[in-house]
């Protein structure tokens, strides 16, 4: 389907629909939040009812989410000492590799037996669909990394990990995209990485986004766009086809697992639909965990733990932040959008427009690391992680653009075109609205009760049935914090002990962290859209001591 999938040049009557569109989040968050404010002076009998059902809700979304975090985290650990090169070659001789595979014997007791029948099962499914990868030496990598204003003690780490992982980068090319407003530091830093380490890959490419393009916006999607059109040329010239390719943008403090690319590479392969697709690992923000003040650690595990939760639905999965696709999709659905701030999230939504509805992310469980937020001081982190919380939020630029082409898109199934639609402002409202609900606007009705009330049965029953549902919701916390310390990174020191330990009671600074950390910031990007305030991209602090 051709849409174009942008707010901009758009037609008097698309753009009045586009405007409409842009005002439902908000208005939905700030009625919710504003409605039961009132209602709890109005009627606290009304408002009792309708937080202790809201409660209620979130309690079993609550246990929904713990089940398929243990899941997906017994999943991540049971593929974490899979030999991917090894699976490589055996699809490298398809047919044999498969008779071998069938005739061996396996058991679900033990986590190898495990991983292979889920191993045969995929399998199974490629050699029934008949659509044959090439063989893994066929198949190219290409991996951009925007830098915007990053210094190299961020950018060759990342560079490193893929330099030196157990893919051969021999079939890795690597293209630094560095923003012609980028400080000279960046730039030098680029020139010495290009210099060290272009030995390693395919080859190392530096290239230099001119700044105001028209059509262009200051976003990193119009500079990774620019780094593939240049990459394009360049594999069209050595003759590599685009279907063989897979394209990674990751961002400039991406540090990747050893077995990234191998793991990669095997879904690359053993997905049937390989060029419709896109590959979502598991983000941890491990790589300066322990200098970063408590609040930005808790708040940035719980986005990996969002992500663990979102991979065991694979369809309703969507991109988030340095992810991998096939690049013959990039090519054919117009590479990213230039000037749109969520470009993570806004190109998988282009993709299964363009491909009516055909297009699926495939979640990777192999972990990819970044950093998190951090500034000179904790006040100034928090500014950070506010304005970085409020960009991710700004996701919700896609749900106007998305439901206009879902409008025209007759080739989607209604099915799917209402159960994305729902999912995703479902998602932005709960986000925006939940914390306030859970931790100020449903203790009002209690506060503000009058003499009718006050003397009611659900006037004393409501704190009850109120304390009993938090204290179920402590044992979800309970798993969060366990799973938490687990996922971890390995410290060396004498101190790793104490500091897993006082990481476990910073989640007591969830309720607050949630509020002005998390839904203040979501509230924030609605509202902004909702009166068309339009945010340009925030580039995110990067510091390592």
């Amino acid at each position: 389907m051709k849409f174009n999938f942008s707010r901009h040049n758009l037609q008097a009557a698309e753009q009045k629909l586009e405007r409409f569109l842009e005002v439902i989040p908000g208005a939905i968050s700030w009625f919710i939040l504003i409605g039961l404010t009132v209602l709890s002076f109005v009627n606290p009998l009304a408002a009792a009812v309708i937080i202790i059902a809201f409660d209620l809700y979130w309690l079993l979304r609550l246990f929904y989410m713990n089940i398929f975090l243990v899941f997906s985290y017994s999943r991540l650990r049971l593929e974490a000492g899979t030999d991917w090169l090894q699976r490589l070659k055996g699809l490298d001789s398809m047919y044999e590799y498969w008779e071998e595979l069938k005739n061996k014997e396996t058991s679900p007791g033990g986590k190898k037996d495990l991983s292979v029948l889920i191993h045969k099962e995929e399998i199974r499914i490629l050699e029934k669909s008949k659509k044959f990868p090439p063989l893994s030496q066929e198949i190219y990598h290409l991996v951009i990394v925007p830098v915007a204003r990053e210094s190299r003690n961020i950018i060759e780490p990342g560079v490193e990990s893929i330099a030196r992982g157990k893919f051969p980068a021999s079939n890795i090319l690597l293209v630094l995209a560095i923003e012609e407003t980028a400080p000279q530091a960046s730039k030098e830093a680029a020139a010495i990485i290009q210099e060290r380490y272009a030995q390693y890959f395919y080859d190392l490419l530096v290239t230099v986004h001119p700044s105001n393009i028209p059509g262009e916006a200051k976003v990193k999607g119009a500079n990774a766009t620019f780094a593939a059109r240049k990459a394009a040329a360049y594999l069209e010239n050595k003759n590599i086809p685009f279907e063989n390719v897979v394209v990674s943008c990751f961002d400039a403090d991406t540090v990747v697992a050893p077995d990234y690319f191998s793991c990669l590479t095997y879904r690359f392969m053993v997905s049937p639909d390989r060029t419709q697709a896109s590959f979502q690992p598991i983000p941890v923000y491990y790589n300066n965990i322990w200098e970063t003040p408590a609040f930005a650690r808790v708040l940035d595990v719980g986005s990996s733990f969002f992500q663990l939760i979102e991979a065991t639905n694979p369809d309703r999965l969507v991109t988030f932040s340095s992810h991998s696709m096939s690049f013959k999709a990039l090519v054919d659905v117009g590479y990213w959008p230039v000037d749109m701030v969520s470009d993570d999230s806004a190109i998988f939504w282009k993709a299964f427009v363009h491909f009516n509805g055909n297009y699926r992310v495939v979640p990777l469980y192999v972990t990819l690391s970044m950093d998190v937020t951090e500034a000179e001081n904790w006040w100034r982190t928090a500014v950070n992680v506010y304005k970085q919380k409020r960009r991710w939020a700004w996701g919700v630029e896609n749900f106007p653009i998305l439901m206009r082409a879902f409008l025209q898109a007759e080739n989607i199934p209604l099915s799917k075109r209402l159960k994305h639609s729902f999912k995703m402002l479902e998602s932005h409202i709960s986000w925006a609205t939940w914390p306030f609900l859970l931790s100020i606007i449903g203790w009002l009705p209690a506060m503000f009760a009058g003499r009718e009330f006050s003397h009611s049965i659900l006037y004393y029953s409501a704190p009850r049935i109120t304390g009993i549902i938090f204290s179920l919701a402590s044992l979800g916390l309970l798993v969060c914090i366990i799973l938490s310390i687990l996922l971890l990174p390995k410290q060396k020191t004498k101190f790793s002990f104490f500091k897993k330990i006082g990481h476990a009671f910073e989640w007591l600074l969830v309720p607050p962290i949630s509020i002005f950390l998390s839904a203040l910031p979501a509230l924030d990007a609605q509202t902004r859209l909702m009166l068309g305030k339009y945010m340009e991209f925030w580039v995110t602090v990067k510091k390592r001591k």
